[in-house]
């Protein structure tokens, strides 16, 4: 649950782009204004700004639609470009610590993270207290998480990405943290080739006990999440009268999987969550 101390943070990490990192942000930062938190979201990747476009676009249409649409406080930030690593590592993290400051009265903070290995990126992973990493259905993604032998039948230790995260976990530790509730989302399955997808959830449930993250369903591939981009839309704006989208048996389909993430990630009161799942039905 919640910690009432301060925000929750929950930070969006891959160092692989293309995992459906700021996809899975907007969708958590809507969902999380609809049941009336406050909450506050930080770009880590201003010169791409994957979140911070989508957070504009979903401003631009505020402005023609018949009633408000919720929107978080939105804070973009671009990583350091001093000469020295020392100097750099030390203007990205006073920036992050800055930007999280300036959110303090948020109830949850959303952390969009670069599909890199960076200073900051580190930084912010060591302050997330849930950490959502999008991983797309396939080898060539999972081993970034952990090493592949055997022809794809196991795994033969952790990779790249799981070692900066136990490294961050024990940053956090050391520094009297909570500990991070790491979940591994697959993201983007399709329904086809279920063999692939029964091999993956088997190397994902193996590694899983191995370095200690929750597996929880991601999103299916989509056209609609494409559309609903330029627009600063989520699945769970369509309900509303003025969004202009035809409804689509895929779309509730859909809907349903952003329900499905929010409920595994525990981020509400159980009570609570089943009442906004009720009004968004409706």
């Amino acid at each position: 649950m919640v910690n009432r101390s301060g925000p929750h943070i929950i930070v969006l990490g891959n160092e692989k782009g293309g995992s459906g990192k700021s996809t899975t942000a907007m969708h958590l930062i809507v969902a999380l204004l609809a049941a009336v938190k406050r909450v506050g979201s930080i770009d880590l990747d201003a010169r791409q700004g994957s979140l911070s476009r989508y957070v504009e676009n979903r401003r631009n249409s505020a402005a023609a639609m018949l009633t408000p649409l919720p929107m978080p406080a939105h804070v973009a930030i671009n990583q350091s470009s001093a000469d020295s690593r020392a100097a750099a590592q030390a203007e990205d993290e006073a920036n992050l610590v800055a930007a999280l400051d300036q959110l303090r009265e948020c109830d949850f903070i959303v952390i969009d993270t670069p599909g890199a290995d960076s200073a900051l990126s580190r930084a912010a992973h060591s302050r997330a207290d849930t950490l959502i990493s999008p991983l797309n259905d396939s080898f060539l993604d999972l081993d970034l998480f952990g090493r592949i032998e055997d022809e794809g039948n196991s795994i033969r230790r952790p990779s790249v990405y799981a070692e900066t995260v136990w490294e961050q976990r024990k940053r956090r530790a050391m520094a009297g943290g909570r500990p991070i509730d790491w979940v591994v989302m697959r993201n983007r399955l399709s329904s086809l080739d279920a063999r692939n997808k029964r091999d993956i959830g088997r190397l994902l449930e193996q590694l899983s006990r191995r370095i200690g993250f929750r597996i929880a369903p991601g999103f299916t591939e989509r056209v609609i999440f494409r559309e609903l981009f330029p627009r600063g839309l989520t699945l769970l704006d369509l309900s509303r009268a003025d969004a202009g989208v035809q409804w689509r048996m895929s779309h509730v389909a859909a809907r349903a999987e952003v329900r499905d993430l929010l409920d595994a990630l525990n981020l509400l009161p159980t009570s609570e969550s089943a009442m906004h799942r009720r009004e968004a039905e409706i």
